[in-house]
Formats: C-alpha cells, sequence, structure tokens
C-alpha cells in the first residue's frame, strides 16, 4: 500500500504519471474517445458516468504538475459548467489553459504517453495535459539563474518571488 491514502491507488495510472516527463502529454478522457490502437490505454471506465472526467482530474492533478492544459474550444460556450470546473481546478498552478479546434484534442491521443479513458459521457470532456516542473527544487542551488518563464511560473505557483 502506498502511504498516502488520498494518493492515485490504480498501479496503471500512478505508474503513468510517475513515468511523465517534461512536456509529455497525459490525457484524462470521457467513454467515448477515439483511443489509438498503439495508444498506453488506461481505461477506468467501470459504468457510465463512474468514474467521472472532474474525479480522475483532481487525483492527478494533485500528484502531476501542469504546464499547459489544452481542451476543445466548444467546452466555453457548449459545456460551461466543465469550462469553469478547468479554470477553478488549474487556477494558480502555473499551468497555461488553452482551447483548441475539437479535432486537434482528437490528434493528441497519437502522441500521448497515456490516455486515461474515464466512465463519463460528457460531452467535449478530453484533456491534454502538458508535464511542466517545479521550478523551485531545479533553481535553488547557488550561482544558477532562474529565467524569466520560470521565475512567472514560481510565482504563480507560490504566490512570492523566488
Amino acid at each position: 500500500m502506498k502511504r498516502d491514502p488520498d494518493a492515485i491507488l490504480n498501479a496503471e495510472l500512478s505508474h503513468a504519471v510517475a513515468s511523465m516527463g517534461h512536456t509529455d502529454h497525459l490525457m484524462v478522457v470521457d467513454a467515448g474517445f477515439p483511443i489509438p490502437e498503439d495508444a498506453r490505454r488506461i481505461d477506468l471506465a467501470l459504468t457510465r458516468g463512474v468514474p467521472e472526467v472532474s474525479t480522475v482530474l483532481e487525483a492527478v492533478h494533485d500528484e502531476l504538475i501542469p504546464e499547459r492544459v489544452l481542451y476543445a474550444d466548444d467546452v466555453p460556450e457548449m459545456n460551461p459548467d466543465f469550462d469553469a470546473f478547468l479554470r477553478d481546478l488549474y487556477e494558480g498552478s502555473g499551468a497555461e489553459l488553452d482551447t483548441i479546434p475539437h479535432e486537434a484534442v482528437l490528434d493528441h491521443g497519437e502522441g500521448a504517453k497515456a490516455v486515461v479513458r474515464t466512465g463519463e459521457f460528457l460531452p467535449w470532456g478530453n484533456v491534454v495535459i502538458q508535464c511542466g516542473t517545479d521550478p523551485k527544487p531545479w533553481f535553488d542551488g547557488e550561482n544558477v539563474a532562474m529565467p524569466a518563464a520560470y521565475r512567472e511560473r514560481y510565482e504563480e505557483m507560490y504566490g512570492e518571488p523566488p
């Protein structure tokens, strides 16, 4: 058993999160997402709505540092509750939230390190998470300069200058 009972318990998902490197993509998708044949599929779907996309995103967010989050540009207008959820979840995390055409989200399945399928039937419920890094441990050495972009992420993540 893992020491933290609130951490991800699913072995495949935990391994996928631990395997992520800077700029790798992890997708959390609804039950209908067309997962490519050769993609690493982590199928959590049990029944309709179980688990929800939001539940999986929250669990992943607790363990993975996002740098960029992509979702369909239809979401803000056509599924505003999901849009609000995503904005609330990633606000203050240092991640850029961007919308892209729905078809472009589908294309990300090809290059994702893993695609996590949920049981949710959620319109445009597919999210691409680009893995980031925490600038604090990378730039805390002596005589190491922190680039401006990392300084901005640091301030957004920690609410203070480095």
